[in-house]
């Protein structure tokens, strides 16, 4: 795969995160700067969740964004498409339950969690916008939903060298240190085809959810959705 667009096939992309999964964690760690530390502890506070808690974390891959709940005595179920990610996160941390799951029919019972969250998965969802409906489905009512997505640069000078970085020199790092380069390409372009905050709010919104709001990070390389499951 070496060209992304909103229309996925859900077997190339769960071959690629396969491919990808013994060195994605360092790959994310190097391409983004060391950034992703600070964007996961962002996310956690955002969740709010409190032991005793169920999060839900989709697209969790190896599980490091799953960690801070399992060290803070809450219940999380790490949830993935990709039978290679969850592999490699089981080794090391089978203490988290890891569970094989495609987003846009998540194998569990209506309002089975407090909150659910995906990060920088919901762009690789062939129908995002179902997968946030079957979040809702599986959330609680009163129950959170947070999603950190890469988005689109606030500042248009700076948006404009962000896309350069990501065409250009992405790819040509990943060529470097990952053993599947051109999975960086796809990555690359499915961040440019990916809608911007507010477009993003208002799928989240369309899905059922409400009270949607976000807030940019790195100057909106990032942004975290949100949102509340209605009571009734």
């Amino acid at each position: 795969m070496s060209r992304a667009s909103l229309e996925k096939r859900p077997e190339e992309v769960q071959a690629m995160f396969d491919d990808v999964a013994p060195r994605y964690d360092v790959m994310n760690d190097i391409l983004s700067m060391g950034q992703t530390r600070r964007w996961r502890k962002i996310v956690v506070d955002a969740v709010g969740a409190k032991r005793g808690q169920r999060v839900l974390d989709l697209a969790a891959g190896t599980g490091t964004s799953s960690e801070p709940y399992a060290d803070a005595g809450i219940g999380v179920v790490a949830c993935d498409f990709s039978q290679g990610m969850l592999k490699v996160g089981k080794r090391r941390r089978p203490d988290i339950d890891f569970v094989a799951g495609d987003a846009t029919n998540l194998p569990f019972a209506d309002n089975s969690f407090d909150a659910s969250t995906i990060s920088f998965g919901l762009r690789n969802v062939n129908e995002p916008k179902k997968a946030l409906t079957e979040m809702l489905r599986v959330t609680k009512p009163g129950g959170t939903l947070v999603i950190a997505e890469f988005s689109h640069p606030t500042f248009a000078p700076f948006r404009t060298v962000y896309t350069e970085y990501l065409m250009r020199a992405l790819p040509s790092v990943a060529q470097k240190i990952s053993s599947n380069p051109t999975a960086y390409v796809y990555l690359a372009e499915s961040i440019r085809a990916w809608p911007a905050q507010d477009g993003l709010a208002s799928w989240i919104e369309d899905a059922g959810w409400e009270s949607c709001r976000y807030r940019n990070l790195s100057g909106g390389i990032v942004a975290v959705h949100r949102a509340t499951k209605p009571l009734a």
